[in-house]
């Protein structure tokens, strides 16, 4: 039985996530000074830049970070509602979701400014639990091409950060680092879908049985929402138990 199946909800919580503005203004703070780099997405995951933490400002609740070396790119990411900043300083994966930014002047230049988040998702290499789906009445994904042509695919195993998918055609439009805006499954028993967007990690051409070919594709979750990360969580949770007690 793996160590994710042993925790409790309130332990996935409190292992998995920083929760309160204060602890996360602290760790924060941290990434600044270290100048950790960013990428920040936004446009459902079809645009991003590079970005430093500058400084975090408590008493105004407030994230000051770089702006993106384009004009065009930062006028668009103004208007963006919503962003996902990502890093993986030492190898642990940081995550958070910030509203709109705004411009304001930091150390006599123009940066960017949004509202300090109260939430983090901080995930080392070895949480990214990624386990095998039911071959039977498999995930089903749907995602949306740039071409407006419609991906589905079964997908063979899952983690908070990504899905596997196996295929045994593969689409001329389909490469590594294409960015699928539009994207969606439903886990079981769940009465709605899954939305978000994802950009393709990996590509990878297998020999299957009888001499046919297949691909396995990997995806990883550009900007699925926390309640939707904790309902992947829950799941892969319920699977490991459930494999376990057939063991």
């Amino acid at each position: 039985m793996s160590q994710i199946a042993q925790l409790s909800e309130a332990e996935i919580e409190a292992r998995f996530h920083i929760v309160g503005q204060r602890p996360v203004a602290f760790t924060l703070d941290g990434f600044a000074r270290e100048k950790t780099g960013f990428s920040v997405q936004f446009d459902h995951g079809g645009e991003m830049f590079l970005t430093t933490l500058l400084a975090v400002l408590p008493e105004k609740r407030m994230l000051i970070f770089d702006c993106s070396g384009s004009p065009e790119i930062n006028r668009r990411f103004l208007q963006s509602e919503r962003s996902i900043f990502v890093a993986q300083p030492g190898g642990i994966h940081v995550q958070f979701v910030g509203g709109q930014a705004r411009e304001v002047l930091y150390g006599g230049s123009r940066v960017f400014a949004i509202a300090l988040p109260d939430r983090m998702v901080r995930l080392q290499r070895r949480e990214f639990f990624r386990i095998d789906t039911p071959r039977v009445k498999p995930l089903q994904f749907y995602g949306r091409l740039p071409g407006g042509g419609l991906l589905v695919l079964a997908a063979h195993d899952i983690s908070v950060a990504g899905i596997g998918l196996g295929a045994a055609v593969l689409s001329d439009d389909l490469v590594s680092g294409l960015v699928l805006s539009t994207c969606h499954f439903s886990l079981p028993e769940d009465k709605h879908d899954l939305l978000f967007s994802a950009t393709v990690r990996h590509i990878t051409e297998q020999d299957a049985r009888g001499g046919f070919r297949q691909w396995r594709i990997g995806l990883q979750f550009n900007d699925l929402p926390r309640p939707a990360e904790a309902r992947v969580q829950r799941y892969i949770t319920h699977l490991e138990r459930e494999r376990h007690e057939l063991s």
